[in-house]
């Protein structure tokens, strides 16, 4: 199982950028997707979850409105889609997938990638 995100990168206050996740080594469309966060000196936490499907997604109060979690199962890929960036959404942000192996679900994660939003 490998996770290669993408998409991070340093904006303005404002604006919008879009991570992707692509994964190989398994059957993507059987995933559950969600993506994280851990700002500095912060504990992660859970921005989005996606089902198998993309029908029922779930967000953190915080950025309810302006992140859209979204995938693409042909394209073994997931996106978070960042609009209305603020300065509190500077963080390190990493796509999990959980895949059920027989009876236990087992998480995997990417590497993370850098989101800093500063004027």
């Amino acid at each position: 199982v490998q996770l290669v995100e993408s998409g991070g990168g340093l904006v303005q206050p404002g604006g919008s950028l879009r991570l992707s996740c692509t994964a190989s080594g398994f059957a993507f469309s059987s995933c559950v997707m969600s993506w994280y966060r851990q700002g500095p000196g912060k504990e992660r936490e859970l921005v989005a979850h996606i089902g198998t499907a993309g029908d029922s997604t779930n967000y953190a109060d915080s950025v309810k409105g302006r992140f859209t979690i979204s995938r693409d199962n042909a394209k073994n890929t997931g996106y978070l889609q960042l609009d209305s960036l603020k300065p509190e959404d500077t963080a390190a942000y990493y796509c999990r997938i959980d895949i059920l192996q027989g009876s236990r679900w087992i998480d995997y994660w990417g590497q993370g990638t850098q989101v800093t939003v500063s004027s």
